[in-house]
């Protein structure tokens, strides 16, 4: 069963029931109490629902006590659907997909939301921005049914409708992990700063172990002051030094010998820990024992997760030790180890690396075969040929890996090769690579010593290096997206809670005594998750478990 629903003004909104081609199946329904409404189609018919964007309606409603199963998002259908017709980039909201649909003048999307720690404004952190009103339950009807037509004359509309249900059950997730949070202890997070960093400073300047680093380090160039966290600075005395260096980045200045360069490399390591998850971080970010970030599905262009502030993704296994379960509960931590190296021997249809994709192993069955039992050289040639890597040690590893797995070496030659020629690519389920990458030599002044042909070609090969990972990185992500929703299914009625989620590793926060129904249902969604996109293949996509008290401590 099928329900569109638009929310309005004061808490109220319209529900209407839907046919399976997206036509009304009845009346439009206006309702007082949204939540309320909702609440009782859902126990009574677990309908599929149809709504504008689940990021600004299912806070409201989760915030009420009312979780939901499934829907469509129509905004995150809108975009996968405009990337497949190599429209991708145009606005994707719900009126201005109405407008397209009418032949009106197509709004842009609103500007994206600043980033916001919770706090006490969180309960609207989500809603509707102030405003008109957009537009009506007529509308999204509409624009669902011709999702719905423009879906099946896809490529490959069974795979379509797959990616665009992961997609859906993703913004279900994100909102629910940011509402429940990531369990993190303050005062284990206060501990791992001072003992890091020291002390912090009383007037609001670096703590005191980055001020001692300073002041070395400034004295290892004889200077009386420097600002270590100055790239130019940094650069300057290097100069002054005689080293010349083009940047300050760690792999440049591990290279230089200099007294300095141990002692800036920790004190980069540290400065960022300190502005990032510091104490600041920690007093707008952690609430009531809980890290709530907001999450993005989809944020980056091959379908992977982001967050809007609060750096989610980026947490330091140092700053980890303070994610500790409550008492009497555990995480289950489930990372998936070599997942685009076995995504492409799934997707190539390579016989010979599929039947390697089905060990533990796979960069150990594959030196086995192919590389005279060198681990090493057949993961330089396989990432080599997934990433672009073409020089230096990855020349003669790659040589083998063409001779001996040609098919999956022609796959993601393929999709380099379109997009050098400015072409578009997919994933396996029809995400759609963006355009865009060349550089246009008539916008150039002749005169100036630039080689438009030069440039030209360095600006395909980019582009190339792009979208032959495009295709792998984009279908890992499906993957994992579709393991979240199967695993939220599965998790459903029980006391345990999702908790976090970052490109291949997902974390389960349970009471101990459920921990391994838990860790047997995370394993199936991924078994359900590889069955569901590649079918009856011999790749295995194992998934390393961790049952822990404290989210540091996770293989």
């Amino acid at each position: 069963m099928l329900v569109a629903v638009v929310a309005g003004e004061g808490g109220g909104g319209v529900l209407c029931p839907l046919r399976a081609d997206g036509s009304p199946a009845g009346p439009a329904e206006p309702v007082d109490d949204l939540a309320a409404g909702v609440a009782v189609r859902e126990r009574a018919d677990r309908p599929r629902w149809v709504w504008a964007s689940g990021a600004t309606v299912y806070p409201a409603l989760l915030r009420a006590g009312v979780r939901v199963e499934r829907c469509h998002d129509v905004e995150l259908t809108e975009a996968l659907l405009l990337g497949h017709a190599g429209r991708w980039g145009e606005p994707r909201s719900l009126a201005a997909a109405w407008a397209r649909l009418t032949g009106t003048p197509v709004p842009p999307d609103p500007p994206p939301r600043p980033a916001a720690p919770p706090g006490d404004g969180q309960g609207a952190l989500f809603d509707a921005p102030s405003g008109p009103p957009g537009p009506g339950i007529e509308a999204l009807i509409q624009v669902y049914a011709d999702q719905l037509a423009r879906i099946a004359v896809t490529a490959q509309p069974g795979r379509f409708r797959l990616l665009v249900a992961a997609e859906s059950a993703g913004a279900l997730i994100a909102v629910e992990m940011g509402t429940v949070g990531l369990p993190w202890r303050p005062d284990v997070h206060d501990a791992i700063l001072t003992e890091l960093l020291g002390e912090p400073s009383p007037v609001g300047g670096p703590p005191r172990r980055l001020a001692e680093l300073g002041a070395r380090i400034a004295e290892a160039f004889g200077l009386r002051q420097l600002h270590a966290d100055s790239p130019a600075e940094l650069l300057r005395a290097f100069a002054r030094a005689g080293i010349d260096l083009p940047n300050t980045r760690a792999w440049v200045l591990r290279g230089v010998e200099h007294p300095a360069v141990p002692l800036v490399l920790e004190y980069k390591e540290l400065y960022r820990i300190w502005t990032a998850h510091g104490w600041a971080w920690r007093d707008a970010w952690v609430r009531d024992g809980r890290f709530r970030p907001e999450y993005v599905p989809s944020g980056v262009v091959s379908g992977r997760w982001a967050t809007r502030g609060g750096g989610a993704l980026q947490i330091p296994k140092v700053i980890r030790r303070a994610v500790v379960a409550d008492p009497g509960w555990r995480f289950v931590v489930a990372d998936a180890g070599q997942l685009e190296p076995r995504v492409l021997a799934a997707v190539s249809g390579d016989a010979r690396l599929a039947a390697a994709g089905g060990a533990g192993d796979l960069y150990a069955a594959l030196a086995r075969d192919a590389f005279g039992g060198d681990r090493g050289r057949a993961k330089l040639a396989l990432l080599g040929a997934m990433y672009g890597q073409t020089g230096g040690a990855a020349v003669p590893a790659l040589a083998v890996l063409r001779r001996h797995y040609p098919t999956a070496f022609g796959y993601v030659e393929a999709a380099a090769r379109t997009g050098e020629a400015g072409g578009l690519v997919r994933s396996w389920l029809g995400r759609t690579c963006p355009p865009g990458g060349f550089v246009d030599p008539d916008a150039e002044d002749a005169d100036s010593g630039f080689d438009p042909q030069s440039s030209r070609a360095r600006a395909a090969r980019s582009r190339g290096r792009f979208t032959r990972n495009f295709v792998i990185q984009g279908t890992a992500a499906e993957w994992a997206s579709t393991l979240l929703a199967t695993l939220r299914t599965a998790l459903a009625g029980t006391d345990a809670e999702l908790v976090f989620f970052q490109h291949d590793e997902v974390v389960v926060h349970c009471p101990a005594g459920q921990a391994d129904a838990v860790a047997r249902a995370v394993g199936d969604a991924g078994a359900r998750a590889s069955a569901l996109l590649f079918g009856d293949t011999p790749v295995r996509f194992p998934l390393d478990l961790s049952v822990v008290d404290c989210y540091a401590d996770a293989d």
